[in-house]
């Protein structure tokens, strides 16, 4: 039986209990399909930067590179200065381990959770390969005059052909294998920024390479209009690192919410996070409120990426089906208990599978 080892950092607010559902139904997987998973548990988040003025001690981050992959919770506290824990950890990882990739399936299980006009699941089934490892993200700041009448703050978009050329290869072999409509489209503001120029010779360069793709291109303000009243035209787009986080929001809200969208901070290969993309709520925190169908699908990405195919189907099918048939109900903070939706889950999966 194999047998993955897990780093597991609930983080802050909701994140332990959204984690909690995640991990139960990824147990009750491993059951049905035959794997299981040994987990080690990392405190670190807000609570314990508060405790110990620690964030990611690196014997700890040496003992993650060496897993097969990383489930994270939530991350985030008014508690700690904006963006402390969040780079901490999460952008630790993202760039020391050099998940280059994030992918996030923008994908509508039930029409009725859908905010568009005549929108059901035929029209919504799209991936977003964000860069996730460059542009502005990862530059630093610089202040002049910081404070001061004059003040001017700068924190550049910089792009390597490296880093470029390995997310839009990523996207292409993705496009294939995804095998939908073949068609990969390029997401940049070129016009406006020149810099992105490098992202449209790059995408042209490759493109050569993978004659069955049909490739298209947009600016990130038409994209995101097209995304609005044509989703149906999206098969999978590959994009900038800061275009890619908001666009993939926007995704998010197609499909339904924060409450289902799920991602996947990838490096081919190697050790990979997985997450919900919804932050930590803290507002909602111990309250057993919060909608941990996110953590689940998020879970059922970490299978597919560790190769056990049929676990993250059988996840995924099993939420849609309890979402198609009103068992259950929505994907919003107090649909149902956090703990009911996992426990719906983990009971529909088994009997499925008892059926087979």
């Amino acid at each position: 039986m194999a047998t993955y080892d897990i780093a597991v950092i609930a983080g802050d607010g909701i994140g332990p209990e959204v984690t909690r559902e995640a991990l139960k139904v990824l147990d009750a997987a491993g059951e049905v399909y035959g794997f299981q998973t040994r987990r080690i548990r990392y405190p670190f988040g807000t609570e314990h930067w508060l405790a110990t003025k620690e964030l990611f001690p690196d014997e700890a981050f040496e003992e993650v590179k060496g897993m097969h992959a990383v489930f994270l919770g939530a991350i985030g506290d008014p508690r700690a200065p904006v963006g402390l824990v969040e780079y901490g950890v999460i952008m630790r990882m993202r760039v020391g381990l050099d998940l280059f990739v994030n992918l996030r399936p923008v994908k509508l299980y039930d029409a009725r959770l859908c905010p568009l006009k005549d929108k059901g699941p035929e029209h919504v089934d799209m991936v977003i390969v964000r860069e996730n490892t460059e542009d502005a993200y990862t530059a630093k700041p610089e202040y002049q005059d910081k404070g001061g009448p004059n003040e001017v703050s700068s924190q550049p978009m910089r792009y390597t052909r490296k880093g470029t050329e390995r997310i839009i290869r990523y996207a292409f072999d993705l496009t294939r294998a995804r095998n939908k409509d073949k068609k990969l489209l390029l997401i940049d503001k070129t016009n406006a920024v020149p810099a992105q120029d490098l992202w449209t010779r790059v995408f042209a360069d490759v493109a050569k390479e993978y004659p069955d793709i049909k490739t298209d291109h947009a600016y990130i303000d038409a994209a995101c209009m097209w995304m609005v009243k044509n989703p149906e035209w999206f098969d999978v787009a590959v994009t900038t690192n800061l275009f890619g986080d908001i666009i993939t929001d926007l995704g998010a809200m197609i499909q339904g919410g924060m409450g289902i969208a799920a991602s996947g901070n990838i490096h081919p290969g190697r050790v990979s996070l997985f997450e919900p993309i919804h932050g930590s709520a803290p507002k909602y925190a111990g309250k057993n409120v919060a909608c941990p169908v996110a953590a689940i699908m998020a879970a059922s990405m970490m299978c597919d990426y560790l190769g056990e195919k049929a676990a993250a189907v059988a996840i995924e099918s099993t939420v849609v089906d309890l979402l198609r048939s009103r068992r259950l109900k929505g994907v919003g903070t107090g649909d149902h208990a956090t703990n009911e939706v996992g426990d719906m889950v983990v009971a529909e999966m088994r009997a499925v599978a008892a059926r087979v």
